[in-house]
């Protein structure tokens, strides 16, 4: 029977883990699965109609039945798709981003996401990144990183990539909401934001994008070799 590598990478909002994952999965050939990207649809479909995410909890739980969220794969590239509707572009918002760390406090909206999440990390080798990947969602992964960076490092890398793409973003504001959500992500009481005993610190503070990456991969293929030779 052929062993399945799971790769578990938690951190704090902006510390870079959907690139430097997404950029480790293709070099090793595994699949990529962006949970965060998740919870952004579920904020979305809140937005979208018309609930308060930090005051209409109990009205999004009522209305989980017609969300229906995908992850798929078009041309190498992972979209992500709500009621059907391709959502990866919209999601990227900064106001969603907001929500999508109000709507990961709900109970039952966790459940229901994880429930997905641990089912496609049984059907390949998967590289899952979140904020309680390591901790709740995969917590026998082969590998468990957390990877982190300064408030000040995490905010610029979010500035730079978003006025790349010609968003209009003020650095501050950015700051502000990343150290709002790191304070909502680590004191909710449901699978908060910590560094799981068993994971593997690293801090890309000082490293750039390249460099983060190959500490990424540097841990994977260490376990990959030690799996191997247990078969």
């Amino acid at each position: 029977m052929m062993k399945y590598i799971s790769v578990a990478i938690d951190g704090p909002a902006g510390a870079g883990k959907s690139s430097v994952s997404k950029a480790a999965a293709q070099k090793i050939g595994y699949t990529y699965i962006d949970t965060g990207a998740m919870y952004r649809a579920m904020a979305l479909f809140g937005i979208e109609n018309n609930i308060n995410l930090e005051s209409e909890k109990e009205k999004l739980v009522s209305m989980l039945d017609d969300v229906d969220i995908e992850i798929r794969y078009i041309d190498d590239s992972q979209r992500v798709f709500l009621n059907g509707i391709d959502v990866s572009q919209s999601i990227r918002q900064e106001m969603v981003s907001v929500g999508a760390s109000n709507v990961a406090v709900i109970p039952q909206v966790r459940e229901k996401l994880v429930e997905l999440q641990r089912k496609m990390a049984k059907s390949d080798n998967v590289i899952m990144d979140g904020r309680d990947i390591c901790s709740y969602v995969l917590p026998n992964a082969d590998v468990k990183i957390f990877l982190t960076a300064s408030s000040d490092a995490r905010a610029k890398r979010r500035y730079d990539e978003l006025t790349a793409k010609g968003i209009e973003c003020e650095f501050e504001k950015i700051k502000a909401d990343m150290e709002y959500r790191d304070k909502n992500d680590s004191q909710r009481t449901v699978a908060p934001l910590k560094k799981a005993d068993d994971a593997t610190l690293i801090d890309t503070t000082d490293f750039d994008f390249d460099e983060s990456v190959e500490a990424v991969l540097t841990l994977i293929r260490k376990r990959v070799e030690e799996v191997e030779n247990a078969l």
